[in-house]
């Protein structure tokens, strides 16, 4: 375990030897407007949590709290509290926010392929990591496209550019290049609102069959997707946590008359 406060240190994320995620006392701000206030959440190691609420609640903000992705907004920044990956103070100074975000790995609303080959989209970020190896670029291509359930789908045509690929097929791919190099932790931010019902299936299957090995935190707008494939649930209205809960509890017996009004959609 690094000693964080030692100025020589440089904390480094892959050595945590856990994946949990631990929000405590959080307040962030945008300039001078306060986003979150007084986030106190501890997303325990592998799993699916679910961040819901309406528009504008702050649940996006605090995903991107996590991998520090804020830190590219000018004035973004959190004013109090601590984000913890494993035992790593996220925030202090000395952790290199690169080296975070190959450790936090995030999926985006929309696929972002890279204008690429399918092969050079999953082997970038182990290019990146200095990987040369091409025998063992190759295998860990396989296997990641294997647990992004697309190999069957790609394997023959691994040197033609993503962008042929359909939306599902794009944002699956997206999944394997996040997970090639093997981070403890994914972020997704409605990673299905832009993909037909089907393709939407195929991805929750994934996330699902990938629980066991990294911990997830997905934003969503959809209610049924959040019960069908998180487990647990945190409920956020106007920068602050209002439940967090087992999902099941949450959607059949929630403890907040406020959170059972926006489950059943009577506001938001």
């Amino acid at each position: 375990m690094h000693d964080i406060s030692a100025p020589s240190m440089t904390p480094d994320p892959i050595s945590s030897e856990s994946n949990s995620v631990s929000i405590r006392n959080v307040d962030f701000c945008y300039g001078a407007s306060q986003a979150l206030k007084d986030i106190q959440l501890e997303i325990s190691s592998n799993g699916v949590t679910a961040f819901i609420g309406p528009s504008g609640c702050g649940k996006s903000t605090l995903l991107r709290c996590i991998n520090r992705m804020n830190d590219e907004i000018p004035g973004a920044r959190v004013t109090r509290g601590s984000i913890r990956v494993g035992d790593i103070d996220i925030n202090h100074p000395a952790v290199d926010v690169v080296k975070l975000r190959r450790e936090v790995g995030m999926v985006f609303q929309k696929s972002n392929p890279f204008p690429r080959s399918i092969f050079e989209n999953v082997a970038y970020g182990l290019r990146l990591r200095g990987e040369r190896d091409k025998a063992k670029l190759s295998a860990a291509v396989e296997e990641s496209l294997r647990a992004a359930a697309l190999w069957d789908e790609v394997k023959d045509r691994l040197h033609e550019s993503a962008l042929g690929l359909s939306g599902g097929q794009q944002q699956r791919l997206c999944i394997a290049r996040t997970i090639a190099v093997k981070p403890r932790v994914i972020l997704m931010d409605e990673p299905c609102s832009a993909l037909d019902p089907i393709a939407t299936a195929k991805v929750e299957e994934l996330i699902w069959d990938l629980r066991e090995n990294f911990t997830f935190v997905i934003v969503t707008h959809n209610m049924q997707q959040a019960a069908r494939i998180s487990d647990k649930t945190a409920f956020f209205y106007m920068g602050q946590l209002i439940e967090f809960s087992d999902t099941g509890r949450m959607f059949s017996n929630p403890r907040l008359k406020q959170t059972e009004d926006y489950i059943s959609g009577r506001f938001g």
